[in-house]
């Protein structure tokens, strides 16, 4: 039996460690290239992945989900990083941050077209509330911003939404670590040798608190975050869990205040707040997902 409380507990806490990424990629584009930090991050949870699937005899993957596994890879683990890592070379992580607004709807569209999710019509009531407020604040409350920064931003919430999507869905199949372990495996043949090739000349020089943020991008928001994140997207609903992710912005904003020293006026923090209330009227119109039983097996999704 699926337990939607479960998925909606597993989602908080990815979405926990995913408000960390952008504060940290930020302090990493400070002293790393963004390309070779893309690259790097995909690389050690690559090779993490790898000794996951074997060490726990996990089956290959079906030659039909392939296609599914590079889906999620373009979005998850090159996509984002990447088009995130560009735009933090423009923008602060506290702008940054009120995109991720927008994923949620981006998800959910994604789970509609990809996953055959059918949320309730006062579902994107609420979806589109939410998403509409973090947007309207972008776009009026930094005029100094980047568009460059903006622009990239805007592209990496579609990948990544995208990314989420088809990884839950095949997560109700093979289960949610198994999912980007093995996207992060098909990967990793083409991104240990990028990251070799724009590795720095040196890295004498670089900071503690930059190695600290890659190590975080690397562990957490690239492989740790997803087992529960992709668990609960099977188990809560695409559309549903993927409005928890409004909450990412007051979670990341808090920590680019307290960590960064970056300002947070009052109208990012009231729109924050006022998204708090989205999710949860987006909760009461969900619909449960349809999960497989070898999916929710302890074997397949227990990390």
């Amino acid at each position: 039996m699926i337990d939607i409380k479960s998925g909606w507990i597993y989602g908080f806490i990815g979405i926990a460690i995913f408000s960390g990424s952008l504060p940290a990629t930020r302090v990493a584009v400070a002293e790393f290239d963004p390309v070779f930090l893309t690259f790097a991050r995909a690389t050690i949870a690559g090779v993490l992945a790898v000794a996951l699937v074997v060490f726990l005899s996990q089956k290959r993957p079906e030659p039909r989900d392939l296609a599914s596994l590079f889906i999620v890879a373009f979005g998850v683990v090159v996509g984002f990083p990447l088009l995130t890592a560009l735009a933090l070379t423009q923008i602060t992580s506290a702008h940054s941050i009120v995109f991720i607004g927008i994923l949620p709807l981006a998800t959910a569209i994604f789970g509609v077209i990809r996953a055959d999710d059918r949320p309730r019509p006062a579902f994107w009531l609420f979806s589109v509330a939410g998403s509409a407020l973090v947007a309207g604040f972008a776009l009026t409350q930094d005029l100094t911003a980047s568009w460059t920064g903006d622009i990239l931003m805007f592209a990496a919430i579609v990948v990544c939404g995208l990314g989420y999507a088809e990884g839950a869905k095949l997560s109700r199949k093979l289960g949610g670590w198994q999912v980007i372990s093995w996207a992060l495996v098909l990967s990793l043949p083409v991104m240990a040798p990028l990251a070799i090739y724009t590795s720095p000349a040196t890295l004498t020089g670089i900071s503690q608190p930059a190695w600290i943020s890659l190590a975080y991008v690397s562990l957490f928001s690239m492989l740790i975050g997803f087992v529960f994140w992709y668990r609960g997207l099977a188990q809560g609903g695409i559309a549903g869990v993927g409005q928890l992710q409004l909450l990412q912005p007051f979670m990341g904003l808090i920590l680019a205040a307290t960590m960064l020293g970056e300002e947070v006026s009052w109208p990012m923090a009231a729109v924050s707040v006022a998204v708090v209330a989205c999710v949860a009227g987006a909760k009461n119109f969900t619909q449960a997902p349809q999960v497989s039983q070898s999916a929710l097996k302890d074997g397949s999704t227990s990390r």
